[in-house]
């Protein structure tokens, strides 16, 4: 399902100065080779700003995430987005993952250079150059198997313009569902149910199954949001069944999508019931689990609401920055700003501090109140005890607009570099 040798081959690239915060020493040397030095983050030349993923973390999260969608009976495809590395994608797909979910042709272009063999494409594809180049990879590689979302007759109609004028075999399709207010999808039953009919009308498309992402409607675990979330999965599965009963599936195995890193527990519940007289195959989406966060999803993600007999996900990704000016009573600012981490959703979090001497210690009663392009501001209590020189642990919200500031990631086990992490965006 990947090249495990394309995979493998990352660890032969050079590490050159292009790859921000490694040491100087480096330069020249195999990702492999730097690997295998054991290197210390703090004694070994790494210059801060430092993001680093913690391999226990990882390591939990993807064995706790593989058990809880065996335990249920669902398939996971995760959203490969969220990180754009393929290392960490083989962990994945090697934890049992069904395939990778990927939104634009952008990423699709990075998965099948690492052979990714089987992707749902949770969008709508239309343009003919797209169609024309997947179509290629599917002639090239017959195990490729491919799927995408169409949500309007409109998209049905421009599918097969696009596909008619390159001459494209028929794709495999989902109904995206939707919600009004909410993002692309049909917004109705009787929406959904002609954009159905008319795909399964096409001679180049093939309607097996139905998609949609419950994670745009609400914005927190509240009784209302998830009774949102749960009318809305309700509907998916009641148009599946219809559509089933209507003939329309192209299939005899069809596959139900939806979950994002949020509400995965409601569509296991929704999702996980009987289904008389049909064979449903279905897969969550869920990317950010790998890493977990200190922040949004540490409020929001199942584990945190009752899930925890299954083992908590552990935040993976941290960012160390070093403290370099103490102008006023009650700041420090830190190396690390928007360049570098990610304050889109939640500010960092303040967790660590770590002395000249190497000394670890908590950091308590502190805040980031800003983050300029380089710069973190923390605001600090009295009789802090920080100095200029040590280096503050920073835990991060949001994994999704952390890795795309780094090309290559320390892989870290305490203070020990283990490995480093490819990311392609």
């Amino acid at each position: 399902m990947i090249d495990t040798e394309a995979v493998e081959a990352i660890r032969q690239e050079l590490i050159t100065w292009r790859y921000k915060g490694l040491p100087v020493a480096l330069d020249g040397c195999t990702v492999a080779h730097a690997a295998e030095r054991g290197l210390n983050l703090f004694e070994d030349g790494f210059l801060g700003p430092m993001l680093v993923l913690d391999d226990d973390a990882l390591t939990h999260n993807l064995t706790t995430m593989a058990k809880w969608c065996a335990d249920r009976g669902m398939q996971l495809a995760p959203h490969a987005k969220t990180t754009m590395a393929p290392q960490l994608w083989a962990r994945q797909i090697e934890a049992g993952a069904y395939g990778l979910t990927a939104a634009n042709t952008a990423q699709l272009r990075v998965y099948r250079a690492f052979g990714v063999s089987r992707v749902i494409f949770a969008n709508e594809l239309v343009d003919s150059a797209g169609l024309r180049w997947v179509d290629e990879e599917r002639s090239a590689d017959p195990r490729f198997e491919f799927v995408c979302f169409v949500d309007s007759v409109e998209v049905v109609a421009q599918m097969e313009a696009s596909l008619r004028q390159v001459g494209a075999a028929p794709v495999d399709v989902l109904v995206e569902v939707g919600r009004t207010a909410g993002r692309a999808g049909a917004r109705s039953v009787a929406e959904a149910t002609a954009v159905a009919r008319a795909a399964a009308a096409s001679p180049l498309l093939r309607l097996v199954g139905v998609g949609g992402y419950e994670g745009v409607l609400v914005n927190d675990p509240s009784p209302h949001s998830i009774s949102v979330v749960n009318e809305f999965l309700h509907r998916m599965r009641e148009l599946t069944i219809a559509l089933h009963r209507e003939g329309l599936f192209e299939t005899d195995e069809i596959l139900l999508t939806a979950g994002g890193s949020c509400f995965f527990d409601q569509v296991a519940e929704v999702f996980g019931g009987p289904w008389p007289g049909m064979s449903v195959t279905t897969v969550l989406r869920s990317g950010c689990y790998v890493t977990h966060d200190d922040g949004f999803y540490r409020w929001m993600s199942p584990f945190s609401r009752g899930e925890a007999a299954n083992g908590s996900l552990r935040p993976a990704l941290k960012l160390w920055a070093r403290v370099t000016s103490m102008p006023e009573p009650g700041l420090a600012l830190l190396t690390a700003g928007k360049r570098d981490l990610s304050f889109d959703a939640w500010p960092p979090e303040p967790q660590l501090v770590r002395g000249v001497d190497g000394e670890i210690r908590e950091l308590t009663d502190c805040a980031i109140r800003a983050v300029n392009d380089q710069h973190a501001f923390l605001t600090l209590p009295a009789g802090h005890g920080l100095a200029v020189g040590d280096w503050v642990m920073l835990g991060l919200s949001y994994p999704c607009t952390a890795f795309d500031k780094w090309q290559l990631i320390p892989v870290v086990r305490g203070e020990t570099v283990v490995d480093f992490v490819r990311t392609y965006f």
